[in-house]
């Protein structure tokens, strides 16, 4: 399966391996899943970290 590289909810910008990001989701009811990549991209929004700083002023 072909997966849309992950962006910024805010500024569009693509995530790239090794940066970092912060997640915006709701924690998840269920326990003992693996496949947590699959998971976030289903389940929350990534949000770049020069975007959740500026958030944060």
């Amino acid at each position: 399966m072909l997966w849309d590289k992950p962006k910024c909810a805010y500024c569009q910008k693509e995530i790239k391996d090794d940066d970092v990001v912060y997640v915006k989701m709701r924690y998840p009811k269920r326990k003992g899943f693996t496949e947590i990549k699959a998971y976030l991209r289903n389940e929350g929004k990534f949000i770049c970290e020069e975007c959740f700083n500026d958030n944060l002023k």
